[in-house]
């Protein structure tokens, strides 16, 4: 789990190459210029894999976990924590409003997605590849039900989630970044389990399910956010303040 930091790392430190060739024969170059030419490379690359993740999470979620055939939930549940981390991160170090148009942003990027592998299903191919076009008609051959309550449980997760960060920093003085992250999630997660639970499949499995459901997808999700994304935000968060506090 510790590749993410050392995979964010790499993205800034390429990003940063390209942006500060443009401005490193500018003579007049201050620190502050400096400062927010870093800032600017790092909120890029937590932007990009911020996106990434959600959109991955999405198509993994065609697959369906069995745990000992008692407990079943998608294979997007495994990656939507570290998502979150990196908006943890966002709102950690860019503040709520800054964290609000990357979440806006990234649920647009979610319908282009949808509209583009949507035209792709549509679109016809040779008979020769029919074993292939099925496969990809089966993956993203959406449920217009499962489409809206990930779209309402992502908007609603994610704005509660940064929201409750940036209140909760207040509160501890910007102090103790573990209780923002696993507080916010605790909270947030709800927000994003029940309306995507109950949008998708209320009506379709029993109530007994639909409780296991919402009951597994939580506490899996809030796992993973404490044991593993948690310490990933720290990293992350030292890493981008060094980087951007970093001169030249």
């Amino acid at each position: 789990m510790k590749t993410l930091p050392i995979f964010l790392y790499l993205c800034i430190r390429i990003l940063k190459l390209n942006i500060m060739n443009k401005v490193s024969d500018n003579p007049f170059k201050t620190e502050k210029q400096s400062r927010i030419v870093h800032s600017h490379t790092a909120l890029m690359t937590v932007t990009a894999l911020f996106v990434t993740l959600y959109l991955v999470s999405n198509v993994m979620a065609v697959k369906v976990i069995s745990i000992f055939g008692l407990f079943y939930f998608d294979a997007g549940t495994i990656t939507f924590p570290f998502a979150y981390m990196l908006g943890d991160v966002l709102t950690e170090i860019w503040g709520f409003r800054i964290a609000k148009r990357v979440i806006w942003m990234t649920f647009f990027c979610n319908i282009l997605m949808v509209i583009c592998t949507q035209i792709g299903v549509w679109l016809p191919s040779p008979d020769y590849l029919g074993e292939t076009a099925n496969a990809y008609n089966h993956i993203f051959t959406y449920v217009p039900r499962i489409v809206v309550g990930s779209l309402v449980g992502f908007l609603l997760g994610e704005l509660s989630n940064a929201w409750l960060m940036e209140k909760i920093k207040e509160k501890t003085k910007g102090k103790k970044l573990w209780v923002r992250t696993i507080g916010s999630s605790a909270v947030a997660y709800w927000f994003d389990s029940l309306p995507f639970v109950l949008i998708a499949f209320l009506g379709v499995v029993s109530t007994h399910d639909l409780l296991l459901m919402i009951a597994f997808q939580y506490g899996a999700k809030l796992a993973i956010e404490a044991f593993f994304g948690t310490p990933m935000a720290y990293a992350a968060v030292h890493a981008i303040r060094r980087f951007v506090d970093k001169k030249g």
